[in-house]
Formats: C-alpha cells, structure tokens, sequence
C-alpha cells in the first residue's frame, strides 16, 4: 500500500479558535471539514508544504519559525495510508479567505467534535481540546 506524506495546520486565532476547511465538490471526502494542508512534494520538508498550501489555499504566508509540531495522524484508508504530521500556528500574515472555492469555520476546540471529518482527523480532536 502506498504511503501518502501530507503536511496539515491547526491555525489558531487570538480568541482560541481553529480554523476548518470543508473539503469542495469534486475532491475526494467531499462536504468534510479538515485541517487546512496538502501533500508534500518531492524535495519538500513539510513546514515547506505547509507554507506553500497556506498561501495556495487561504491567501496567508507564515513562516517555518512559527509552525510548532503538535502531532501526527497516521491512517489506512482504502487505496493508500496516510502518514500527517500536524502543526500549530498563531502567526501568519494576510486576512484568511478560500481560495479554492472551500467554505472555512473557526471552532472552538470543544465544538470540533460537531464537524464531520475525515477518519484521520478524528483522533486530533482530542489533542487540541486537551492542549488549547
């Protein structure tokens, strides 16, 4: 089964909130909510993925400096597994806005739980109620 290296982020505003991203028609798991990222590309370290991803999908910049490991998801999905390292950010400039026709939410770590996401993200829910 193929590994699938992909780099996400739980951004974090000033009132403690985390931003999700409900994944567009057309792309795979449809309609769930998930941390904002993408896959990383050969030759790319995964803060470097993040930074290029933020900017594609949101309009922000941030830097390697202010992405703190938090943890990793690790996930077998039918067609390959999914290997995540997950960071925390509070800072990035730029004001966050879709930009790949994705509806964004910021949640409260207590309410995250209410949003329907993929089988990998599930297990980070936990990690950021008990670390927010």
């Amino acid at each position: 089964m193929k590994t699938v290296l992909v780099s996400a982020v739980a951004l974090i505003d000033p009132d403690g909130r985390v931003l999700l991203a409900r994944r567009p028609a057309g792309k795979p798991m449809a309609g769930l909510w998930e941390f904002p990222g993408g896959k990383v590309e050969l030759g790319e370290t995964p803060e470097a993925a993040l930074i290029r991803e933020l900017f594609e999908e949101l309009g922000i910049e941030t830097w390697a400096s202010c992405l703190a490991p938090l943890t990793f998801a690790s996930h077998s999905y039918e067609k390959f597994h999914l290997l995540m390292p997950v960071f925390a950010c509070r800072k990035w400039d730029g004001i966050v806005s879709p930009k790949e026709g994705q509806k964004l939410a910021w949640v409260k770590a207590r309410d995250l739980s209410t949003y329907e996401m993929p089988a990998a993200d599930i297990p980070l829910i936990a990690v950021l109620r008990d670390w927010l």
